[in-house]
């Protein structure tokens, strides 16, 4: 019995669940999903496969806990990314009406214009996740996966929470902490997934093409449809050829912003839905 302690020991001290980890999301990254297999990730960190087992039961596991620690690690991020020069102004600077009873106390104009404020820690937030999809073309559908099949795991609640904390300090009312933190996390991972997943497909189709000609590409196929049928995509076709996916997403967020503050800061203080009139 003691035999069999030593060893288990020794064991775990040359092969930390960490490393196991690390040594997983790097084959994700240059594999995919289908390349991390038990056998590759023992290759890789030179073991045998029962030293990996004693770690991690199976690949699903493994799956999950990359994820945990890819998504742990984009939200590790203190200071906010988000360029003050693409900021929607307004998401910034609602203010609470003085109807009903107050809620929380909302942030002043100056203090939406910190760095601290909620709304660029919200925007932080993004930007770290927006980055690590972006680095780790995996992660979407394993986040997809995470919030459908077990919310109660360690990742949702990760996300939940600290977007969470931020609409509650922009003074939203309890009653709607859920539905606000929901747009916000539902708007983050699909507008970011999105993003990872037109990049993943060009370079796939053809690792080459530059990124301005594949847009110009698209922009004068858009232009080139039936101006009946497609006027409002033709309009728009010569944006497309324009715009940056980083500050596209930004203004995303301050849109899903300046509604949130818009809804819950002028409307929603007396604790009804405001008139449509």
């Amino acid at each position: 019995m003691a035999t069999r302690t030593r060893r288990s020991q020794r064991r775990t001290e040359a092969l930390s669940r960490d490393r196991i980890v690390e040594a997983a999301v790097e084959l994700l990254d240059t594999a995919g999903e289908g390349g991390l297999t038990f056998r590759a990730l023992t290759e890789r960190l030179a073991t045998g496969p029962g030293a990996i087992y004693w770690h991690v039961a199976n690949k699903d596991e493994l799956l999950d806990a990359a994820t945990d620690a890819v998504v742990a690690a984009a939200l590790a991020a203190d200071s906010p990314r988000a360029e003050p020069s693409a900021r929607v102004e307004s998401s910034a600077r609602a203010e609470p009406s003085t109807r009903g009873e107050s809620a929380e106390p909302a942030e002043s104009a100056e203090s939406a214009k910190s760095p601290d404020s909620p709304q660029d820690k919200i925007r932080a937030i993004a930007f770290g996740l927006f980055d690590a999809m972006a680095d780790h073309p995996w992660l979407p559908t394993q986040l997809a996966l995470q919030l459908s099949r077990s919310p109660w795991g360690s990742v949702t609640p990760q996300i939940f929470e600290n977007i969470g904390r931020q609409v509650r300090a922009l003074g939203v009312p309890e009653g709607h902490w859920f539905t606000a933190a929901s747009a916000l996390v539902h708007y983050i991972l699909g507008a970011a997934g999105q993003n990872a997943a037109n990049n993943a497909s060009a370079r796939a189709l053809a690792p080459d093409v530059d990124r301005a000609e594949f847009l110009d590409a698209a922009s004068q196929a858009w232009e080139d449809l039936d101006p009946d049928d497609y006027p409002f995509i033709r309009a728009v076709a010569a944006q497309v050829r324009e715009h940056d996916d980083r500050e596209q997403f930004l203004a995303g967020i301050d849109l899903v912003l300046t509604g949130i503050t818009a809804l819950h800061l002028s409307g929603e203080q007396g604790g009804t839905t405001p008139s449509a009139t």
